[in-house]
């Protein structure tokens, strides 16, 4: 399989087989001499827009890494969308629920500072925190070979989230809800995934957000971490999707 590069100021909207690709930059210089890509070897090159194109290496040399396009990709808007809204958490365990998640095909994150998350993105930290996500995005579709790139978002409060997914379907992961994930259908909106942290959602924060459409469900008997959930409950909505 080949490895992906991002460049999303690269225009290949009109690129097809045969043609040349340049890559430049920092990633052709960490595809050069980080990973060692030679001529020969075959690599991918995506926009994180939706396209990428593969072929054979022919040049690759210092900040310069040019293919000849044998393949293109072509990866639609995906309809309907999936936006996790991941509650802040102590350690790593938000940032694995992120890489995992995007992994998993989600196309929207939104990091939440929800009234239990013991990290706090205050100030400066909060741009700083958001960067750290989208780096961790970025290098997650290089991992899996994805076309687009999720959006990370600013941090949102409680107060601010029902704004923030106006026109979505909320879906609030609950321990002991009454309706499991796996019942829900497919409405035509796209969907978002809230998250709580460690200590799961406050109980007035649920009610809160149930006043505003959000809708409690549950994932299985028991009760996953905060770096599980999001992505075992990305997993269930692909299939109800048909994205896999």
């Amino acid at each position: 399989m080949s490895s992906l590069y991002l460049d999303e100021t690269l225009d290949l909207s009109a690129v097809g087989r045969g043609d040349e690709v340049t890559l430049g930059g920092d990633e052709a210089r960490h595809a050069v001499t980080v990973a060692r890509v030679r001529a020969g070897e075959r690599v991918s090159v995506g926009d994180g827009h939706g396209r990428v194109v593969t072929g054979v290496v022919a040049t690759a040399e210092g900040r310069r890494l040019e293919l000849t396009v044998d393949e293109v990709r072509d990866e639609p808007e995906p309809a309907p969308r999936i936006t996790l809204v991941q509650a802040l958490a102590k350690g790593d365990r938000d940032e694995l629920a992120v890489q995992a998640a995007t992994e998993l095909g989600v196309d929207r994150i939104v990091p939440w500072s929800a009234g239990r998350s013991v990290s706090r993105w205050d100030g400066p930290k909060a741009e700083k925190g958001r960067a750290r996500w989208a780096t961790i995005v970025r290098e997650a579709v290089k991992q899996s070979i994805r076309a687009r790139i999720p959006s990370v978002e600013p941090v949102a409060s409680t107060r601010e989230l029902p704004e923030r997914l106006a026109g979505e379907r909320m879906l609030l992961l609950v321990p002991g809800a009454t309706t499991p994930l796996s019942a829900i259908r497919p409405d035509g909106r796209d969907l978002a995934l809230v998250v709580g942290p460690e200590g799961g959602m406050d109980p007035a924060e649920i009610e809160r957000l149930r006043e505003a459409g959000g809708e409690p469900v549950r994932l299985g008997t028991g009760v996953l971490r905060t770096s599980t959930a999001g992505p075992a409950a990305i997993a269930v909505l692909s299939v109800a999707l048909g994205r896999w």
